[in-house]
């Protein structure tokens, strides 16, 4: 185990090392919830176009998805009591931060890992008629560079971003499971996709 978590803080410094002036407040704008209001209103849109009669069901089904990975990363940072890198003693002064921002006192699993790979995965995978994988590995790329924001930002190490992924894939899984009972999910009928 110690050498696994010494990895993972060599691993962090290395990852929160790579900052640079002009990207500071990037990876803040990227890390916060309400700038990406209109990349979900886009969502929601193809939601619509694509799904019409089972739309309301998808998204239920997000913010139920939501909702439980929050519980599930906050029940685990309680019971893990993992110190995040800007509170870990004898490493904070080493982390780069932006603005003294510092997150909460603990930081495994990483809410924000979870959240978004849950989303990821949830409405990537959906069933539909136009064959590509282009949205799935877009909304990946979009929830890996929402947690290595985390890391930039001096808040999560890698290690709490692999847990909260997990995490977020595991659940997202069971929805997709549960969905597929609950009368499944289908692309319009008359094959109408959005490119």
């Amino acid at each position: 185990m110690d050498l696994i978590t010494s990895f993972d803080r060599s691993l962090f410094l290395l990852l929160n090392g790579l900052h640079t002036s002009w990207l500071d407040p990037v990876m803040m704008i990227i890390s916060s919830k309400w700038v990406w209001i209109p990349f979900y209103l886009f969502l929601l849109y193809r939601l619509w176009v694509i799904y019409k009669r089972d739309c309301l069901k998808i998204l239920l089904s997000v913010a139920l998805l939501i909702t439980l990975t929050d519980q599930t990363s906050g029940l685990i940072k309680d019971a893990v009591k993992r110190p995040r890198p800007t509170h870990q003693e004898g490493l904070s002064e080493m982390v780069h931060t932006v603005d003294g921002y510092k997150g909460g006192k603990f930081g495994f699993v990483s809410s924000h890992a979870a959240n978004s790979f849950a989303i990821a995965l949830l409405i990537g995978l959906l069933p539909s008629r136009k064959r590509s994988m282009t949205p799935l590995l877009g909304l990946i790329v979009w929830a890996f560079l929402v947690s290595y924001s985390r890391i930039y930002l001096g808040v999560h190490y890698p290690g709490d971003i692999l847990g909260g992924a997990l995490v977020g894939v595991i659940e997202a899984y069971l929805f997709l499971l549960i969905l597929s009972k609950w009368g499944g999910i289908k692309a319009r009928e008359d094959g109408t996709t959005v490119s």
